[in-house]
């Protein structure tokens, strides 16, 4: 099945490229998202002109999107756990926990785009990549602490 996209998609393309997708994927997933519409000949010479406004809307956002990250690199997370012998948490910080952290100082984040190999396990100061799309992508400052009873 043959789309126009829309809008960026992640591992599969950027807005206004002509991209061939499984059936089931463009018709359950894309179109109803309105992330892609059906490429038929007169649509791909329509959404020629439309690819001029997704340009500019794309350079809109990419700029808005560089201002959000330049923000996010200046905040630093403190989160507060309990922890044992050799600053060993129990439990870990999770992207989930690094969410509502940065939610609680205003900045809303959705934790599938913290990029967290693996759960924070012990007390200190990590340095978490946060990707907000095109490529974009900022470094937030997550400390670690243990909790006082």
């Amino acid at each position: 099945m043959r789309v126009i996209l829309k809008e960026e998609v992640d591992n599969l393309g950027e807005a206004g490229e002509v991209v061939e997708v499984r059936p089931g994927y463009g018709r359950n997933y894309l179109l109803p998202n309105g992330l892609a519409l059906v490429a038929t000949d007169s649509d791909v010479a329509r959404f020629e002109h439309e690819r001029r406004v997704i340009a500019a809307k794309a350079a809109r956002m990419k700029s808005e999107l560089e201002a959000r990250a330049t923000a996010l690199s200046a905040i630093e997370v403190r989160i507060a756990r309990t922890a044992g012998e050799g600053d060993k948490l129990y439990g870990s910080v999770t992207n989930r926990d690094i969410a509502a952290a940065l939610l609680e100082k205003g900045v809303t984040v959705d934790a599938r785009k913290i990029l967290l190999a693996e759960p924070i396990k012990a007390i200190g100061t990590t340095e978490v990549k946060v990707k907000l799309g095109q490529g974009i992508v900022s470094v937030v400052k997550v400390q670690v602490v243990a909790e006082s009873a």
